[in-house]
């Protein structure tokens, strides 16, 4: 018996940036920002100024002016992906991926022929930077939450073994922040009590904690602060939403320029959702605010669909009520989501029998754009319109 794992959480260090630093030897050790406009990533050196992600590229630039700001190339960082996780299911069949750059993995089942976790965890780092040519963090801990933590803390670069006698020692003395689920206001709410760590929260009454933030939240909390996580590594779960966003900078927007912003949005996600073989119940758009503050609105369909038209008129309702509010606010941020996901004709039909000959139109353009690519053919509210980026993630 080994009192180390069996979880291992890998995570890719600036995952972006580390693949143009590896394709262009000139770059290492420079401050990077990938993606001119919005910073997509940074590297540790530009970070180490304050660049961060989702930061406007004025701001990063005049935080870091000798930073190398480069275009950002989808493909590449696809291809990365790729060859790391065939590194992860090498090392075990229990993977889990979160994104294209992160997963958990379980080597519990492993200890006969790979030895101890922390050993394997140190040959899937130095596979990784053989087979990929980056550096990749693991954490290694008895809960999945314990193990994305040991990682969080060992970056860059790094492996972090929390032994099983030593969980606590490790855990109590962090900011609250560690916590999933801590976010500003939380942390704020939890600061205004004197509750500052880890520790100071498990110290709490836990009846204390649900009455300051909710049932939910103060349980949840309590348990974290407590190493108490009793989920698994789940391999092969499939995503709960579908979503896509787009920043619009500081600019004031038209009605008519949102909208075309939306139906882009839409009809990304809405063909992703059919590659899927999925329908869903749920839409939501995100708005973020010339203040940063973000709200939500969403709607819930009467039958499950995939129909690209049934989909972009109910979130085009959302945005028309919430017009309003972006003309006194400004809009920075426009996403998109499907949400309450099942199978594709997994229900009973409601009669008329018209759900299939509905998306048929959509299922020919997307046989047309897989074959001849997305520009072969869209809607006319959409041409002459620089396309998207979109962004690698793993499978729907």
């Amino acid at each position: 018996m080994t009192d180390e794992g069996p979880i291992l959480h890998a995570d890719l260090d600036s995952f972006y940036a580390s693949v143009e630093q590896r394709d262009d030897p000139a770059l290492k050790g420079r401050p990077v920002i990938v993606g001119g406009g919005v910073v997509l990533a940074a590297s540790y050196e530009a970070k180490a100024y304050g660049v961060r992600t989702a930061m406007g590229g004025a701001q990063a630039r005049r935080l870091c002016p000798h930073a190398v700001v480069v275009p950002p190339r989808m493909s590449a960082y696809s291809a990365a992906s790729k060859a790391v996780f065939e590194v992860f299911h090498d090392t075990t069949p229990w993977v889990e991926g979160l994104s294209i750059d992160e997963a958990f993995l379980d080597v519990g089942g492993l200890t006969r022929i790979g030895g101890r976790p922390r050993d394997i965890a140190e040959r899937l780092r130095a596979a990784v930077a053989e087979r990929a040519g980056l550096p990749i963090t693991v954490g290694v801990a008895r809960t999945k939450f314990l193990a994305k933590v040991a990682s969080r803390v060992a970056k860059p670069d790094g492996l972090l073994v929390v032994p099983h006698d030593g969980e606590l020692a490790f855990l109590h003395p962090l900011p609250v922040a560690a916590l999933w689920g801590v976010g500003k206001v939380t942390a704020e709410k939890l600061h205004a009590r004197g509750i500052t760590t880890v520790g100071q929260l498990a110290a709490s009454e836990q009846v204390d904690l649900v009455s300051m933030l909710g049932r939910a939240a103060g349980g949840h909390l309590h348990a974290l602060a407590h190493n108490r996580d009793p989920r698994r590594v789940e391999v092969g779960r499939r995503r709960r939403s579908i979503g896509a966003q787009r920043a619009l900078g500081r600019g004031r927007r038209t009605p008519a320029e949102l909208d075309v912003v939306l139906v882009a949005l839409i009809d990304r996600i809405a063909r992703r959702l059919r590659a899927a073989h999925r329908v869903c119940r749920t839409v939501t758009i995100r708005l973020r605010f010339a203040d940063f503050a973000r709200v939500t609105r969403s709607h819930t369909l009467n039958e499950p669909t995939a129909g690209t038209g049934v989909l972009l008129a109910a979130a085009r309702e959302l945005l028309v009520a919430a017009l309003p509010m972006i003309a006194d606010r400004g809009l920075t941020l426009l996403g998109a989501a499907l949400s309450n996901l099942a199978d594709e004709d997994p229900f009973q039909l409601a009669l008329p029998f018209e759900r299939q000959r509905a998306t048929q139109l959509d299922t020919a353009l997307d046989a047309v754009r897989d074959r001849f690519g997305k520009a072969a053919v869209t809607r006319a509210v959409l041409l002459g319109r620089a396309d998207d980026l979109e962004m690698p993630m793993l499978p729907d």
